[in-house]
């Protein structure tokens, strides 16, 4: 069985066509899913497709480039769905210092006081660092949490050591499948493989197999996996069972889920 730890279903480029994405998946081979909210008004929606929808499990949290429209009080509501017996993580948070005309200190204020939370429910986090890595692993040194998913990482072998240090895992989906992405793929060759969990970001960062304009989806991740294969000299199989034990390892309450 394969895991998308990252996939965001209730993107409107899906529409209504949920469950068949979902059966796409499991017919795949992809048994599991963790849909990551952004904001306050997709919490309900993201809880609701999980329930709705077998092998899916919500995480919720405010995304860094949702931040400027983020009230603090959108905070108390989602200490709410913290709380709810099946949230497996507190996510998609963190810091985007790419997009332009950035509010830094929004941002900071918002990924702290959610650091805050998780360590108050002890949820491991799933992380946005794009461009940010080294300013997320100062908050993380700051408010420690039990770990969780770096996020579609791009960053340094050094950046992918401390992230590993502070008890987290690395993401990696469609940008590792370009040849071009050099870097990229030789941390995929040569990082610990007990680090590496596998993702979507569907609709996003589409793979290279992929028709240019179609968006990703998460029955994509074996073929994604395929990468990981030829990287590391071993059967998809194998790549399956350990990417598969590592996702339960940094999230635990996955491993209970319907």
């Amino acid at each position: 069985m394969f895991i998308d730890t990252h996939c965001h279903l209730d993107a409107e480029e899906f529409g209504d066509e949920q469950a068949a994405l979902v059966k796409a998946a499991h017919d795949a081979g992809v048994g599991r899913m963790v849909v990551p909210s952004v904001a306050r008004a997709n919490f309900g929606i993201v809880r609701d497709l999980c329930k709705q929808h077998p092998g899916c499990s919500p995480a919720y949290g405010i995304h860094p480039m949702y931040t400027d429209g983020a009230l603090p009080q959108d905070l108390t509501e989602l200490r709410e769905y913290l709380a709810l017996p099946d949230t497996v993580a507190v996510g998609e948070i963190g810091l985007d210092f790419f997009i332009d005309h950035y509010d830094r200190a929004r941002q900071e204020f918002f990924f702290v006081e959610q650091l805050k939370l998780a360590q108050e429910f002890d949820l491991p986090v799933l992380l946005h660092i794009r461009r940010a890595q080294d300013i997320v692993l100062k908050h993380l040194r700051q408010t420690k949490v039990r770990g969780g998913i770096a996020h579609a990482f791009n960053g340094s072998r050094q950046q992918a050591d401390e992230f590993i240090k502070l008890g987290f895992k690395l993401g990696f989906g469609g940008a590792m499948t370009y040849s071009r992405a050099t870097r990229l793929r030789e941390l995929a060759a040569t990082l610990p493989l007990d680090s590496i969990v596998l993702e979507t970001d569907a609709p996003d960062i589409p793979p290279d197999f992929l028709e240019r304009g179609l968006p990703n989806e998460p029955q994509y991740v074996p073929h994604i996996a395929q990468t990981l294969v030829e990287l590391r000299g071993l059967p998809l199989e194998e790549i399956a069972r350990i990417t598969t034990e590592n996702v339960l390892s940094a999230l635990p309450k996955l491993g209970s889920a319907n």
